[in-house]
């Protein structure tokens, strides 16, 4: 897929000067993560306008390739480590103004082993978060304007949370049958599509929800024009 396109028009108020830096030349830089002996990782990933792209199959704990051409916007990555629990944070830098048509892409692979909480704050633009293969312990998705597409199908390990809040667009979330999901969606909420997961009262379940050894609880709370649940 092209990296993402956002043409951002300011109109400064009467009296008001703003300092609007210009888009150049697409810039890439990747970085990486090595693995230490921290037992649990979060994992915060802060976008505030743009394509991110995150999947699992790193040998690293997080391998990460960036495309950009705001010079300013260039992402920072910050590692910490205290006793058994590691944090992470990928985060696009504050920048008040850009003018042109800006590129600004992020391609991550975090590590398939480690369990991980990860937390997403996205802006505007489009996030395809493919993380059915990771180590899961929880996921939380704060949405933006724009589109998500959420893939958890694998085979998990363990019970696991997924929470997505407010935003303005479409969600997407692919669900695995093989395990138990309990799916609740309240406040603000559009249309939904639900495939493969049955009605009871104020939720969705699956067949595999009565005698799983696993279960997935994911809640959506308000503020999403669309959104679709397919287990498969």
């Amino acid at each position: 897929m092209k990296p993402a396109l956002i043409v951002l028009a300011i109109l400064p108020m009467p009296g008001c000067v703003l300092d609007i830096e210009r888009a150049g030349p697409v810039d890439h830089d990747r970085q990486s993560i090595e693995l230490d002996k921290s037992e649990m990782v979060r994992a915060e990933l802060k976008m505030g306008a743009g394509e991110l792209i995150v999947n699992g199959g790193s040998p690293k704990l997080m391998d990460a390739d960036f495309s950009y051409n705001v010079a300013s916007w260039k992402p920072s990555v910050h590692y910490s480590a205290s006793g058994f629990r590691g944090n992470l944070i990928v985060e696009q830098p504050h920048s008040a103004h850009a003018g042109g048509k800006v590129k600004y892409k992020w391609d991550l692979r975090l590590n398939d082993k480690v369990p991980l909480d990860i937390v997403t704050e996205l802006g505007a633009g489009e996030a395809r978060l493919n993380l059915g293969e990771l180590n899961l312990r929880s996921v939380q998705v704060h949405m933006g304007v724009g589109e998500l597409r959420l893939d958890l199908r694998g085979k998990p390990e363990r019970d696991y949370s997924v929470t997505i809040n407010g935003g303005v667009g479409q969600a997407t979330v692919y669900l695995p049958s093989q395990v138990g999901v309990v799916a609740t969606a309240v406040g603000g909420i559009g249309n939904i599509s639900v495939h493969g997961l049955d009605k009871r009262g104020d939720r969705w379940i699956n067949a595999a929800h009565e005698n799983a050894a696993v279960m997935i609880h994911l809640d959506v709370h308000g503020g999403i024009g669309e959104i679709r649940l397919i287990a498969e």
